[in-house]
């Protein structure tokens, strides 16, 4: 077992605690077979809510798959209790945002889409539903009458 942080870096402009919202929250990831190094073209993603049982009753994992070029069976789960949100005072940091427990597999890249949230810095106000597909998301905060946005998402991945 092998965990690997994912670290996310942002601007962030009057906004704070950028966070994956709910258990159900997607995190799209390509994942490379530690066995033969074969990554799959396709996205595939991985949540809290799911749970997959090992075989030989080793406990469960957000995931398991065999590899479609050798065969072998690898999993990933998704370590709850490391999820952490992307404060302002991290900007233009690297942060581990999340850590995942690998069994024969290494994420090699993640793709952000909808699902994480913010808050307003200054005002507090919830701002549910940040896509970040695009690398980028902006909004306006009423309560302050100043525009808020996260720019130019990259990310990282770390061995634990």
């Amino acid at each position: 077992m092998v965990k690997f942080g994912l670290q996310f870096k942002a601007t962030l402009e009057n906004v704070t605690k950028v966070r994956p919202l709910g258990n159900d929250f997607r995190w799209f990831l390509k994942l490379k077979c530690g066995n033969c190094g074969e990554i799959p073209d396709k996205w595939q993603y991985i949540t809290l809510v799911e749970s997959v049982p090992l075989k030989g009753g080793r406990g469960s994992a957000s995931m398991v798959q065999k590899c479609k070029l050798c065969a072998r069976e690898n999993s990933i789960d998704i370590l709850g209790d490391t999820i952490s949100p992307y404060n302002a005072d991290d900007s233009e940091r690297f942060k581990t945002m999340v850590q995942f427990e690998c069994r024969g597999l290494e994420p090699v890249d993640f793709q952000p889409q909808a699902g994480f949230a913010a808050e307003g810095a200054e005002s507090g106000t919830q701002f549910p539903e940040v896509n970040l597909q695009e690398k980028d998301w902006t909004d306006y905060d009423e309560k302050v009458s100043e525009s808020v946005g996260i720019y130019e998402v990259t990310h990282q991945f770390i061995k634990c």
